[in-house]
């Protein structure tokens, strides 16, 4: 982020506010917790995690070949010390939805052709239930959603510290993406889960 956005957006010292959390009831049990503004400073946090974080590239098999990822990725603190503020923030999302999230990892989309198709958790989705909770710092991305297996899609734009949080069954019966786009600033997310047993 240049200078100038920095200022417009984001650069204050970074804290967070829970209180303000819209419930969005999903059919067959899932359901999405949105807080717009969560982390105070998002643009801080960005600027830390995208210079002090080791980011990854990966590769996966698409078809008949393998394809590089187009996002990196990194786990914390193996690939970097994250900010200061990300312990306090999983600590309060743990006590807030009575699961310990002690899995904090991060994704880098750094221009518009940065994505993810669309896809439940690998081990979440088959689950029952889970919860994984996702705060995005940087500039805004489209964020959509849409039952398994395909169906009318929901959209909503994630980015400036909002919080988005994915609890019951919508890993296994909703599927969600963040598709490319012509043009888009960097975004990261950063993604709090529990230990799952098959991690």
């Amino acid at each position: 982020m240049a200078p100038e956005q920095l200022a417009l957006f984001g650069d204050e010292e970074p804290g967070f506010d829970l209180s303000a959390i819209e419930r969005i009831e999903l059919p067959g049990g899932a359901w999405l917790d949105r807080v717009r503004g969560f982390l105070r400073g998002h643009a801080r946090v960005y600027e830390r995690l995208a210079a002090t974080t080791r980011w990854r590239s990966d590769r996966r098999m698409m078809y008949d070949r393998e394809v590089d990822v187009p996002r990196l990725f990194a786990i914390f603190p193996d690939d970097g010390p994250g900010h200061p503020i990300c312990d306090p923030m999983r600590r309060a999302l743990s006590e807030h939805y009575q699961e310990d999230l002690v899995r904090v990892s991060a994704a880098w989309y750094r221009d518009g052709r940065d994505s993810v198709a669309w896809h439940g958790d690998y081990v979440a989705r088959k689950m029952e239930r889970a919860l994984v909770a996702t705060v995005s710092v940087g500039a805004p991305r489209k964020f959509l959603l849409r039952p398994h297996g395909g169906g009318r899609s929901r959209a909503m734009t994630l980015g400036w510290g909002d919080l988005l949080v994915m609890g019951g069954t919508c890993q296994r019966t909703w599927q969600h993406s963040v598709p490319k786009v012509a043009q888009a600033e960097p975004r990261i997310a950063i993604m709090f889960r529990p230990r799952w047993q098959e991690d």
